[in-house]
């Protein structure tokens, strides 16, 4: 019966793609609410009974030796994932008719956002990977589109191929994995693969590749920022609950094939590396929409670390409740950048409070959650990774970087709250302030009361064994919270008296590491490919095999000639020494 429920929003959510009558009659915004109402029921029942894992076989295609299946797996993971980002694809799609301006192509925008959703869904509920390559390709093929939607701009057109770039990247190790898992099994079923105990090092390797490319981990985690150049309501849905993600749930549901010491030991090095980073690049910007897409980089960062630590279940928990928070940051982004003429920068706005009474509201509670301020979902998900981290025994770098991580994420968290709501008004003249819409106030408000209340709903489903610490480890988060808020309060005064010339600003407001990818690297290569053109093309075939040759010959032979001027004392040297090589030989 969950399996069966799990599977009718997917139905529900097809239903208006399949015919224009049947599109006129439902709303794709009222399919995805039908969608999310039933997706409820098997949640429920997760959490009342504790349901571990159930799952549908379907026999498509039996070759000798490979049986290929359509599996729909319901599991605690996938339960609780889809609600989550049924809910969150209704608010945007709530939100997008009025920022999103109406023209010919505004009901395929709204269908676009429908087929991401649909293929994260099949993703999440996959029990086999050759549907959750289809779910894994469609996430990628869908966000090239939306990332793109204003082709006109150059910089779309660059942000969609970076996506999909460093997404293909990622798409080899998925595609390694299958292929090894072919020689040696004989169905990509998943629970067949789990139950075979199959674990090796190259295929541990293969699935963290295929996370780090779509997660958006350290050192391919540049396409992530640069997708802001798409629509925000595009950024909210990305950056929460679809693409992003799917790497992370993807480490979570297989989690048993990378239950090794050196794959953990990546993840984990990754984890707080990606973390710790993304975190420093967000101080030194000043984009609203990049501060918060840092703040998601920084976000998988710490899912990843607890990836690292063997605790997939934490990795969700966090997922889930990052996942209402950070689309509601940018749904109120996306409400002040339209109220202010599409400005993006946190100095030239100011004072909405007073104009934007309900977005900036709901900004403060979700800027809050990210902090992770006590009893709020990111509270309770971000401190079981830090307090997990506390009592593990591993080395005491990783705690301190994410410990200096979390201050960093409350630090600029708090710098941006400052400067869009309670500092002097800043923005343009002609910027008009009103919040009259429902679609524009609803999804706000209904993400921001989700925000709230989930943090102590999921912690008794998705908290197995919750960590028992002392009461001064267990506040160490808070503290740090604390002092970056501090912090942030304390300089926000003199953040625009930094020499941006600096070389550490540079490093950092480049998208740490940007200029050293997409920079150095095609520089060392198409230098050393115009060196080497030019001295095989140019020098060798044009110079050295024809004049210079010819010049070498020459004075080869003009010295030979020269040297025969007739002198006496020559032809008695020659005969010396001829002479005195012989000698022995004669004797």
């Amino acid at each position: 019966m969950n399996t069966t429920l799990l599977i009718l929003p997917i139905v529900i959510l097809t239903l208006p793609l399949m015919s224009k009558n049947i599109y006129k009659k439902m709303e794709l915004k009222l399919a995805v609410k039908m969608a999310f109402l039933t997706s409820t029921i098997p949640l429920a029942l997760t959490m009342k009974h504790s349901m571990k894992s159930m799952s549908i076989h379907m026999l498509t295609l039996n070759t000798n030796p490979m049986a290929i299946t359509t599996t729909i797996m319901a599991n605690q993971y996938s339960t609780v994932f889809v609600p989550t980002a049924l809910l969150v694809t209704w608010s945007i799609m709530e939100f997008s008719p009025w920022y999103v301006p109406k023209t010919k192509m505004t009901k395929n925008f709204t269908k676009f956002l429908l087929i991401f959703l649909i293929a994260m869904l099949i993703l999440a509920t996959a029990g086999s990977l050759l549907q959750l390559l289809i779910g894994w390709e469609g996430v990628g093929i869908m966000s090239f589109l939306l990332i793109n939607w204003w082709f006109s701009r150059s910089s779309a057109n660059t942000a969609a191929l970076q996506a999909i770039i460093y997404n293909r990247i990622g798409d080899i190790g998925l595609i390694l994995v299958m292929a090894m898992l072919a020689t040696t099994q004989t169905s990509w079923d998943t629970e067949q693969i789990m139950a075979t105990h199959t674990k090796t090092t190259l295929l541990s390797m293969g699935l963290i590749l295929a996370a780090t490319g779509k997660s958006a981990q350290f050192f391919m985690h540049l396409w992530l920022p640069a997708a802001m150049e798409g629509p925000t309501p595009v950024s909210a849905l990305l950056h929460s609950s679809t693409m992003v993600v799917a790497g992370i749930y993807l480490l979570a549901q297989y989690h048993p094939m990378i239950n090794l010491p050196i794959p953990l030991t990546l993840c984990l090095y990754l984890g707080v590396a990606t973390s710790i980073y993304a975190a420093s690049s967000a101080l030194t910007q000043y984009d609203i929409k990049k501060i918060i897409a840092f703040s998601t980089s920084s976000q998988l960062g710490l899912m990843m670390t607890a990836i690292g630590m063997a605790s997939p279940s934490l990795a969700i928990f966090h997922m889930i409740s990052h996942a209402t928070f950070k689309a509601t940051l940018f749904l109120t982004a996306g409400s002040a950048i339209h109220n202010t003429q599409n400005e993006q920068d946190i100095r030239k706005m100011g004072f909405t409070k007073t104009t934007l009474p309900v977005t900036s509201a709901a900004l403060t509670i979700n800027g809050m959650t990210l902090s992770g301020l006590p009893f709020l979902s990111g509270y309770y998900s971000k401190d079981a990774i830090i307090d997990a981290l506390l009592i593990s025994h591993l080395n005491s770098w990783a705690i301190l970087a994410t410990l200096i991580s979390t201050t960093m994420t409350a630090s600029y968290t708090m710098r941006m709250l400052i400067l869009t709501t309670s500092k002097t008004p800043n923005h343009k003249p002609m910027s008009q302030f009103s919040e009259p819409n429902e679609t524009q106030i609803k999804p706000l408000i209904r993400l921001t009361l989700t925000t709230i209340l989930l943090g102590p709903m999921l912690s008794t489903t998705l908290l197995d064994n919750p960590a028992t610490l002392t009461t001064p480890t267990k506040l160490l988060p808070t503290a740090a919270m604390l002092t970056g808020t501090y912090l942030a309060i304390e300089f926000i005064h003199y953040n625009t008296k930094i020499r941006r010339s600096h070389s550490t600003m540079k490093l950092l407001n480049n998208l740490a590491f940007f200029k050293i990818l997409h920079r150095s690297i095609p520089h060392i290569s198409m230098n050393s490919s115009y060196l080497i053109s030019h001295q095989l093309t140019d020098l060798m075939w044009l110079e050295k095999s024809g004049p210079m040759t010819a010049k070498s010959v020459n004075q080869l032979q003009s010295k030979i000639t020269s040297s025969q001027k007739g002198l006496m004392k020559n032809y008695l040297m020659s005969l010396l020494i001829t002479m005195t090589i012989l000698m022995p030989f004669a004797l």
